[in-house]
């Protein structure tokens, strides 16, 4: 196919005519059809200085805020961003500055440490008084049940060699009510032997204590020496005959009402 090749015209400026002819055959009688296109060319870029120089004549709302703004093209490189205000890290950022305290925080530092120590030193001296007022009030609780065991032992040993005919009954009453133990049943078993002797032999004997001393005890269990004169009356001395006892002891105390009670009777010379 032969034909005359398409026609274009070289623009001038930035609108430009382009002509286009088609379907004229060479040697026909038909002359050819034209159709004109108009079409938009771009002119030439504008150079880059002049837009740099625009964008800088260009007014910024808050130049505070300008100067902060970064431009991030990935949203995830947000996070790998420095911090614009880092914090001091390693032993700068640990230990604190002490030219930069104030100058009544080393005395304050100095104070607390030294109400620390007093307190320290009252409570070990409190803890001290305590142990000593412990061992004080056991120490006085042992004493004042020493004693009492003392005086139980001197009655017990009076009323062991009070008898007489007329009141046996209640001499024997006695001795019992002041025994517990071993002492109190070997007693309660030989009682009725002990009380016709008695009245047989009309016996009548008064004890007096002459002295009496712990040999062992503490707040709970006691033995005691006692020595004891009586004057003994019966019907082969009916005028009186003098005895010397010397007399141990083993008591104990009740839990229930605090008493001194024999749990143990013997002659020791």
């Amino acid at each position: 196919m032969t034909g005359v090749p398409e026609e274009v015209a070289v623009p001038s400026r930035r609108n430009t005519t382009l002509k286009v002819i088609k379907g004229a055959k060479a040697g026909g009688p038909t002359p050819p059809r034209r159709r004109l296109v108009t079409r938009a060319v771009p002119g030439p870029a504008e150079p880059i200085e002049r837009v740099l120089e625009r964008l800088d004549q260009e007014p910024v709302e808050d130049p505070t805020e300008a100067g902060d703004l970064t431009v991030v093209g990935d949203p995830a490189e947000v996070e790998d961003l420095p911090d614009p205000h880092p914090e001091p890290a390693g032993p700068a950022a640990e230990e604190p500055d002490v030219a930069a305290e104030p100058a009544g925080a080393v005395p304050r530092r100095r104070a607390r440490a030294l109400t620390a120590l007093l307190v320290v030193l009252l409570a070990a001296a409190l803890a001290g008084a305590g142990v000593q007022g412990h061992r004080w009030y056991v120490d006085r609780a042992t004493d004042q049940a020493r004693r009492a065991a003392v005086a139980a032992a001197r009655q017990a040993a009076v009323n062991f060699v009070s008898v007489s005919a007329a009141s046996v009954d209640r001499d024997l009453s006695r001795i019992t009510a002041g025994a517990t133990g071993d002492f109190k049943d070997e007693f309660t078993r030989g009682q009725a032997q002990v009380r016709a002797a008695v009245v047989e032999n009309k016996v009548q004997s008064q004890g007096t204590v002459l002295r009496a001393g712990i040999v062992s005890g503490d707040r709970r269990r006691a033995v005691v020496l006692v020595a004891v004169d009586a004057t003994v009356r019966n019907v082969k001395a009916p005028d009186g005959r003098p005895s010397h006892y010397r007399i141990q002891l083993d008591l104990v105390r009740d839990r229930d009402s605090g008493d001194w009670l024999v749990t143990k009777l013997q002659f020791v010379g």
